[in-house]
């Protein structure tokens, strides 16, 4: 008899998830039942891409992104449809309203879990995101050292943020929006606060969006805005041991490391406790002064494509 949990029926539970997880689709399954009261708020009504594996044998996990509900899914999951102009078409989302449905994707080997950061039906980003990426062989705390830059900018502006792990090798600040928040200027305001922190120490951190272009310092990444996602607090990540994306009081963040919060350690650290929901403050205006040196800002991706085009020009012309 398949075992079942919450009506869900259950597979292969013994199986390994990935190479190098030590963890097994069982623990990811009673992770995500034991956390389900932490994680559902923070997917709750949001249009959710999760990251699934397929393992086979030795070396790298086959991984993909699903955004597109397939067509097995129970009739029971709550879903919402979402326009996509690359694709022109439709793509139904999940939304991680309930246990059952977060049991569900278990089942389906889908470790990560990526809300995106606007309700369904909405428009208005809900927080504006930093997310700070070290440089190959960096270290987190150089990560953690970038955060307290954004946290020093916010602050000049009486803006106020909540820090986690990003479960990789990096972190994330989140600051809750009024829900009026325009997108555009959400996007604009990000730009602003990597700028400002960058200044405060140019030899720590870069808002180049080129990887050649940061020269071993901690990526400022702002564009985390729009259609873009992230990983949820509570998420866990596809990196050996199964590391989670944790929340972090800033008063402890020189002190922890990202592999203290795995799949196995994280329930057991937090008893009764939700820290990120204690750790988030009020939703706040966005600073108009954010706002309108943001929008003097050029937006990173493009300029890196149209910067990329002139290199390899440049590249052509001095190789004929």
């Amino acid at each position: 008899m398949p075992e079942e949990r919450h009506g869900v029926p259950l597979t292969n539970l013994d199986q390994e998830l990935f190479p190098e997880a030590g963890a097994t689709k069982r623990d990811l399954v009673d992770y995500l039942d034991a956390m389900s009261a932490r994680l559902i708020p923070v997917l709750r009504d949001r249009p959710l891409t999760v990251i699934r594996v397929l393992s086979k044998g030795k070396g790298d996990p086959e991984r993909f992104v699903q955004k597109n509900l397939p067509k097995y899914t129970p009739d029971w999951v709550p879903r919402t449809s979402i326009w996509a102009d690359a694709s022109h078409r439709e793509v139904t989302y999940a939304l991680g309203n309930d246990q059952r449905t977060l049991i569900w994707f278990g089942n389906q080997r889908a470790i990560e879990y990526h809300p995106g950061l606007t309700l369904a039906g909405s428009h208005h980003p809900t927080h504006l995101i930093m997310d700070l990426d070290p440089p190959e062989g960096g270290g987190f705390r150089l990560a953690v050292e970038a955060a307290k830059l954004v946290r020093q900018v916010l602050a000049d502006v009486g803006m106020t943020g909540a820090l986690k792990t990003s479960g990789s090798k990096g972190v994330h600040v989140y600051v809750p929006l009024e829900a009026d928040a325009a997108p555009d200027d959400v996007a604009a305001a990000q730009r602003a606060v990597a700028a400002r922190a960058e200044r405060l120490d140019p030899a720590l951190a870069t808002t180049a969006f080129i990887r050649d272009d940061r020269h071993g310092k901690v990526f400022l990444d702002a564009t985390r805005a729009g259609g873009a996602t992230v990983a949820a607090a509570y998420s866990p990540r596809i990196r050996p041991g199964v590391p989670v994306s944790f929340p972090v009081d800033w008063s402890d963040a020189d002190t922890v490391t990202p592999a203290d919060f795995t799949l196995h350690t994280a329930p057991g650290l937090l008893g009764d406790r939700d820290p990120w929901a204690e750790a988030l403050p009020s939703p706040q205006p966005l600073d108009k002064n954010l706002i309108a040196e943001g929008h003097t800002i050029p937006v990173a991706r493009v300029q890196a494509m149209h910067e990329g085009k002139r290199r390899a020009k440049a590249r052509r012309e001095a190789e004929s």
